[in-house]
This record gives structure tokens, sequence and C-alpha cells, in this order.
């Protein structure tokens, strides 16, 4: 078998200049996407998440990429996010002052359950955002790429 070197140059010179257009983005092209989830009504629990969230905004600003980062509660978790029993109120007021990049997703079907519940419907922190259902924001988040994870 004998190869065509003028046909093997000109397939070499069409790959490698195909190659490089097709070749995916680098990561810092796009902002990197962290979902956690805080299910349980534990304080450690709830900073162990915080904990994650600053360190992971922390690390990829100090290589000047953008990180999105969402904490999606709900069960017990959802304590969290609720004024007058959170305990970790003094730092979901810093998350807002000073990482912007991270958001807090309040489960709407769990506070209709404390809602039920209680009689009224207990108010959100004010940086929380409701979302339908905790865990189907999960599925979608991953399904879109997110990272999901739950310290």
């Amino acid at each position: 078998m004998t190869i065509d070197r003028r046909a093997f140059a000109a397939l070499f010179a069409t790959l490698a200049f195909a190659l490089p257009l097709a070749a995916p983005a680098a990561a810092s092209d796009k902002p990197h996407r962290l979902a956690l989830q805080i299910s349980d009504g534990d304080e450690a629990k709830m900073n162990a998440v915080l904990n994650v969230a600053a360190n992971v905004s922390r690390y990829y600003s100090d290589k000047g990429e953008e990180v999105e980062i969402r904490i999606v509660a709900f069960n017990a978790g959802l304590n969290m996010l609720l004024a007058d029993r959170t305990p970790v109120a003094t730092r979901l007021k810093s998350f807002k002052q000073g990482m912007p990049n991270v958001t807090f997703d309040a489960c709407e079907n769990t506070l209709d359950s404390i809602t039920r519940k209680e009689g009224k419907e207990p108010p959100l922190v004010e940086n929380a955002k409701r979302v339908p259902a905790g865990v189907v924001t999960l599925i979608e988040l991953s399904e879109k790429g997110w990272t999901i994870v739950r310290p």
C-alpha cells in the first residue's frame, strides 16, 4: 500500500486548520456553575453550605474566573432562609453585600407546607427568591450542566 504524499499533506493541512475551530472553549470562557443543596435544619450543615459557597467563590475570584453559585433550600433546610428563625442571618447578610454571585432559592412547596402547619407564611430573608420546587430546581440545573453538591 502506497501513500500519496500530496493527498496526505492536503488532508493533514485540512485537519490542522479545522481542529482548532472545533475544539471546545476553555472552561474560563464561561462561568463555572455550582448548585448547593441544603435540606437539613442543622445549623452546622447550613454553615457548611455557606463555607463551601464562600470558598468556591473566593477560589475562582482569585483566578480571575467567574462562578455562579445557587444555594437551593428545601425541607428542613428552608429554615436557613426564613427570616424569623434562621440561625445564620448575619452570614446571609454578608453574602448579600460581599458575594453577589451567590443566590438563594427557597422551595415554595416547603414554604406552603409550613404555612399550612403554622397558619401563616413565615417571611423569607431579603436575598432569597422563591422557586416552585427545590428538587425540581436541582434537576433542571443539573440538566443545564450545573454541578450539584450536597455538603
